[in-house]
């Protein structure tokens, strides 16, 4: 399902997600508890759009989550942190771009918005990359590691590193939604139409996201069952089968 470009919020358990649309394909994600207005964002790189996003649905920004270090996703924490004196909680990595309250890793558990977060370690685009999963939320943050229909690049990490990450996230439960940091779907739906041309769902979903974008909508949250149905990085066979694909996609135009 796609929402529209103007913040629309998809509630989510009992919290709210809403998109940020910053720079040219970045979304920040603004976590919100709808009954006391206590918000999170999620990746923020300017500083202003999201002060006024969170002004102009007058909510209370209280922390900041970084899902990795690279400054398309940590570089409006200074500017929020000096705005209002938000919580910082990142990977070590974070502490490159800007102070971190609360560095966090594996295992962790942090409270947002008075619901409780895993961090879990997905290293690959970045050595030190983490994800967000919000069990009772049915919900997980991933960064830069999984796109609809795609993955990230390998900048810091191996093949194997981003094969494992793909599997655990696509072995959650298939309406988990997957929260990911850019609109690459029409791209990578491209992409996986061209290694997957029999593929039903693929060519649907292509469909799908080209219709979404036309209308200036945005095409995530996805979910785990459409990434298990249509992405090709999460259906590759192994890890060097995963690693051919990473490599013509890097080439793919």
């Amino acid at each position: 399902m796609g929402l529209d470009a103007e913040h629309r919020g998809v509630v989510m358990g009992r919290l709210t997600v809403t998109a940020v649309p910053v720079l040219n394909d970045n979304y920040v994600w603004l976590i919100t508890d709808p009954d006391s207005g206590e918000t999170a964002a999620v990746d923020p790189s300017p500083t202003e759009p999201v002060l006024e996003a969170v002004a102009a649905q007058g909510l209370r920004l209280t922390q900041v989550l970084n899902t990795h270090w690279h400054p398309d996703h940590t570089g409006g924490n200074r500017g929020i942190k000096a705005a209002i004196g938000c919580t910082i909680i990142a990977p070590a990595e974070a502490e490159r771009v800007s102070k971190v309250d609360r560095v966090v890793s594996e295992g962790d558990r942090v409270t947002v918005a008075g619901a409780e977060a895993v961090v879990w370690d997905i290293p690959a685009h970045t050595a030190g990359h983490i994800a967000f999963y919000f069990e009772n939320e049915g919900m997980i943050f991933v960064g830069d590691t999984m796109f609809a229909m795609g993955c990230g690049r390998l900048f810091e990490g191996t093949a194997e590193q981003m094969y494992s990450n793909m599997q655990r996230i696509a072995d959650l439960p298939g309406d988990v939604r997957i929260y990911c940091g850019h609109e690459y779907t029409l791209a990578n739906a491209r992409f996986a139409a061209h290694v997957e041309p029999e593929n039903e769902e693929v060519t649907r979903r292509l469909k799908q996201a080209f219709a979404e974008r036309e209308a200036g909508q945005i095409t995530l949250p996805t979910t785990v069952a459409e990434e298990r149905a249509t992405n090709p990085f999460v259906r590759a066979k192994n890890s060097q089968d995963f690693a051919e694909l990473r490599t013509a996609k890097d080439s793919f135009r």
